[in-house]
């Protein structure tokens, strides 16, 4: 029964050749003539996709890229201790990496929309989930490279591995010079790469392809040596990695369950929530829209925190007017950090009518208080441009009496010219 069983789960039915493998893969791996412009061309696909945060322009740029190509050259080349397969397939990695990275970078130097859409967003914060699509994507590729009949999902790894939107992206981000972007989509790439490359090797190893044989066995144990090195250097940063990514998954879910149970369950708006996980302790900052906690309540809050699991970790709840609005608008400000040109327009309008404005509306019930003689009065300003390049902005008061009354006349406008802070303000009589 469990012979069966094994039976039925073993790779090694509908396996294409070893050595006609080992043949696609190498002509896969290099990176001259058409497969060079087939990646240029995928790589401004996928930005225009990024800039214009179309999903199926991306997809239909990941499924045309070559990329794959070098990565799973490395992954053979691991698992078969071929030096100099491990070095073409690296060689052309870098290769492709150089020139996804300039194209990516002169189309968004040269796009006219520079927002950070949330596509672009997407790919600047890897987590545990990339990790897993990664090393499960290599998988699916890997098995179908070494079947006869490749079928589709070869094109589903394209996509689902997604190596060119964090290329792009990272080119995107060396564009406008935001550096924590570029940290973030390198650093899912790399993700991507890693994990691709060691689930070949493992599929390579489980398929048990032959070493290569050298004629020198010195030579040939120091290949054998400086590659298991490097395997284990890939495997062990990879390991810690995913680990990581992990607990960092577990911590955003805990502390999300945390704040749903102690706050929003009990009715708190909540109007600001920021998480680091990257701080010693680490460190959860709220602000709510009208609920206070006094010192005891936040020392309960805290230790609550401990109990439920949330270790090394510090909760600061905002409660100062000031810090909550300049905690927002920084946020805001980062988000969108770059203003469109209407934006610009608009705030620039909206200028120019304060200035042509009087906003007090209670201006004119004061005067009819004041000046009780005065009816049917106007309040405007006007622009003077004397005998200079420069224009002055003053208040006009238009108003009836049915008396001449100089003197309230005078009174009057050295009443407004107080009020308004104007000494060139006008009270003319119709």
């Amino acid at each position: 029964m469990v012979g069966k069983f094994f039976n039925f789960i073993n790779l090694h039915f509908g396996e294409e050749e070893k050595q006609k493998v080992l043949e696609n893969v190498t002509e896969n791996i290099s990176f001259r003539g058409s497969n060079l412009w087939i990646l240029a061309c995928a790589i401004v696909i996928a930005s225009v996709g990024l800039n214009v945060n179309s999903t199926a322009v991306i997809i239909g740029a990941m499924l045309i890229s070559p990329l794959m190509g070098p990565i799973v050259g490395a992954g053979f080349a691991l698992g078969t201790y071929n030096f100099q397969l491990l070095k073409r397939s690296m060689k052309n990695l870098l290769i492709a990496t150089i020139v996804s990275l300039l194209v990516s970078f002169i189309y968004f130097s040269l796009s006219p929309f520079k927002e950070t859409q949330s596509e672009l967003l997407a790919r600047t914060s890897p987590n545990i989930y990339d990790v897993l699509i990664a090393f499960f994507g290599g998988l699916v590729g890997v098995i179908a490279i070494t079947r006869v009949k490749q079928g589709n999902p070869v094109p589903g790894v394209a996509i689902a591995t997604a190596l060119m939107p964090p290329l792009c992206t990272a080119g995107y981000a060396l564009s406008v010079s935001k550096w924590s972007y570029f940290i973030g989509a390198f650093y899912l790439y790399t993700i991507n790469c890693f994990f691709i490359c060691i689930a070949t090797f493992l599929i390579i190893k489980y398929l048990k392809y032959a070493p290569i044989q050298l004629v020198d066995k010195k030579y040939e144990r120091q290949i054998r040596f400086g590659i298991t090195a490097l395997i284990i250097i890939m495997i062990v940063p990879s390991s810690y990695l995913a680990y990581n990514l992990l607990n960092e998954k577990k911590f955003s879910q805990n502390v999300d369950n945390f704040i749903n149970t102690e706050f929003t369950q009990k009715g708190y708006t909540m109007i600001y929530k920021k998480v680091n996980y990257h701080t010693s302790p680490k460190k959860i900052e709220l602000a709510f829209l009208s609920q206070k906690f006094n010192k005891n309540e936040l020392d309960s809050i805290n230790q609550k925190l401990k109990n439920l699991g949330i270790s090394n970790t510090e909760l600061i709840i905002k409660q100062d007017a000031t810090d909550i609005k300049s905690e927002i608008l920084n946020e805001l400000g980062q988000r969108n950090s770059v203003v469109s040109e209407k934006d610009l327009v608009i705030n620039s309008l909206r200028q120019q009518l304060d200035r042509y404005t009087v906003k007090d509306s209670s201006l004119i019930k004061e005067i009819n208080i004041l000046f009780p003689d005065f009816h049917n009065i106007s309040i405007g300003k006007v622009t003077n441009f004397p005998n200079t390049d420069s224009a002055n902005v003053s208040t006009v008061i238009l108003y009836k009496s049915d008396k001449e009354e100089k003197e309230q006349n005078e009174k009057m406008k050295q009443w407004i010219s107080e009020k308004l802070s104007d000494k060139n303000a006008k009270v003319i009589r119709q």
